[in-house]
């Protein structure tokens, strides 16, 4: 299984975002989790899944909002499971725990613990932050508009954008969209074949 144990970034500061983002998540990869997504302290939730690629993008979507600090663990879940992630134990709760205690100590705000013996994919996933991050609002908009029209040649892009194909080749450049998409697809099989040996 896969559990993300997330933590609010400066929360003393800043108005509590738990209930929002819970809400979100629920919405958007409701039918791939577990059990619905659940506050487990005053600024801190809990996802848990047995879905590689949606733990994968759940934890790039936190990132991405600057709000969070993301550890996302990668182990077994004790049998017979809880209906809440506050019933369920296991090491995979063990190592998001271990996770988000580094992620708050990274730049990145990330980090992944796995069961021993499991290959280590936590730099990888970091590697792809770090291309992230240097994305401007530009290449993201174009990342955004191809991620859910991936149908969408450069060409078709540029013209919903309002902007040339060079403009758009260039900015699908800097912004590293397809190196992203394939990368992701990637560390989610991954990802999926890592989940599958630990249920085996």
């Amino acid at each position: 299984m896969f559990v993300l144990t997330v933590d609010q970034i400066d929360s003393r500061h800043r108005s509590d975002q738990v209930g929002p983002i819970l809400a979100r998540l629920e919405s958007a990869f409701g039918d791939r989790l577990a059990t619905a997504p659940e506050r487990t302290a005053g600024d801190e939730f809990q996802v848990a899944t047995d879905d590689g690629p949606a733990a994968l993008e759940i934890a790039l979507l936190l990132v991405r909002t600057g709000d969070w600090s993301v550890g996302l663990g990668v182990g077994d879940v004790r049998t017979p499971r809880g209906d809440s992630v506050r019933a369920m134990t296991g090491t995979a709760f063990v190592n998001a725990r271990e996770a988000v205690t580094a992620a708050k100590k990274r730049p990145a705000r990330f980090a992944l613990v796995a069961d021993a013996g499991a290959p280590d994919l936590d730099p990888l996933i970091r590697l792809l932050l770090a291309l992230r991050e240097r994305r401007t609002p530009e290449g993201w908009e174009l990342s955004d508009l191809l991620d859910v029209s991936p149908e969408l040649t450069l060409t078709d892009a540029a013209a919903r954008l309002g902007i040339s194909v060079q403009a758009a080749s260039q900015r699908a450049l800097t912004a590293g969209s397809r190196l992203d998409r394939e990368a992701r697809e990637v560390l989610g099989s991954m990802l999926t074949i890592e989940g599958e040996r630990i249920g085996a």
